[in-house]
């Protein structure tokens, strides 16, 4: 740990007030994972059968993207040790030194309770009872355990990941459906790939926190080739939607190219093993995956868009 991180932990120990500002807060929430939950759940509620009122949509939405704060809070609160010595997370409000972690946690343990019962309020329990899963199993079961055990953490881990879709179309519906499984399907097989292409990258820094990420435990040969079986996977599980019937031809054969491009990204991933390009294919698989996603989920989700603007229409 380098002198800074010691010293923004002793200081972040010994103040007696918190020292946090809003833009701590703020960085709290993981801005941009939530915006990933946030997408993904608008998804599940515009595939629902039944419309759902424009303003318990609005607050279903709202609840869930604070349940996915709050496990952000959580999550940096447990890891502060991890994340002072990781350079991707060392500047985070904790191991910086401009917040306490027991500000975190009380921070992170209010949004999980107002984010749960506010879903439940406005929507129904079901989807609040998912939610609830949802953040237990982020900061429990994946940050508390599986991430310093095992290096399929964030295999069986991405299940919290993947599971804003049914959370979004049990708001809209009060049930679980078929189209909202192949949608937490998607993701849950998504995530390991996209993980760990940026764990090749930083498999040192993994290693040095003490975190068993796939290349620093069995080696980054096995995470190529790991890579490029959940993408051949992965391809054809895009098709789902299509395939099910809530998502149009146009949508599948959007996915079909999605899919092409992503295994040539992983297969160049898998070529190259040394070297600088080795990390430059790994980096543009981790960056494709982003837009991958989210292509993805906008084409259903601009679909049913779509859909609902023609039907709302006089003509």
């Amino acid at each position: 740990m380098s002198f800074v991180s010691k010293s923004s932990s002793v200081l972040t120990k010994s103040l007696p007030v918190s020292i946090a500002s809003l833009s701590g807060y703020f960085a709290l929430l993981k801005p941009r994972v939530m915006s990933l939950v946030i997408f993904t759940a608008l998804t599940g509620v515009l595939i629902a059968p039944s419309h759902i009122n424009p303003v318990i949509g609005f607050a279903s939405l709202l609840a869930i993207a604070a349940g996915a704060g709050a496990s952000g809070a959580l999550n940096m609160w447990y890891d502060a040790d991890i994340d002072a010595l990781m350079r991707r997370t060392q500047n985070r409000p904790i191991p910086a030194g401009r917040m306490r972690k027991e500000d975190a946690l009380g921070f992170g343990m209010v949004l999980a309770v107002l984010s749960v019962m506010t879903l439940g309020i406005v929507a129904n329990w079901l989807a609040a009872a998912l939610l609830s899963f949802t953040i237990f199993f982020y900061v429990v079961v994946y940050t508390m355990w599986l991430k310093r055990l095992t290096p399929q953490n964030i295999v069986i881990g991405g299940a919290a990941g993947a599971l804003p879709p049914i959370v979004g179309y049990a708001a809209a519906t009060g049930e679980i459906s078929l189209a909202s499984i192949a949608l937490f399907a998607i993701i849950f097989v998504w995530t390991p790939p996209h993980f760990w292409a940026l764990a090749l990258v930083r498999a040192d820094e993994y290693g040095r926190a003490g975190v068993p990420m796939l290349p620093n435990v069995k080696g980054a040969d096995r995470t190529r080739r790991d890579i490029l079986l959940y993408t051949l996977l992965l391809a054809p599980l895009g098709l789902a939607p299509w395939l099910i019937g809530f998502a149009s031809l146009a949508y599948g054969v959007i996915a079909l190219a999605l899919g092409a491009l992503m295994l040539l990204f992983s297969a160049r991933v898998y070529c190259h093993r040394t070297g600088a390009k080795a990390d430059r294919c790994a980096k543009q698989l981790f960056g494709f995956s982003i837009l991958y996603l989210f292509l993805l989920f906008a084409a259903i989700a601009g679909e049913r868009l779509v859909a609902i603007f023609a039907l709302t229409m006089p003509w």
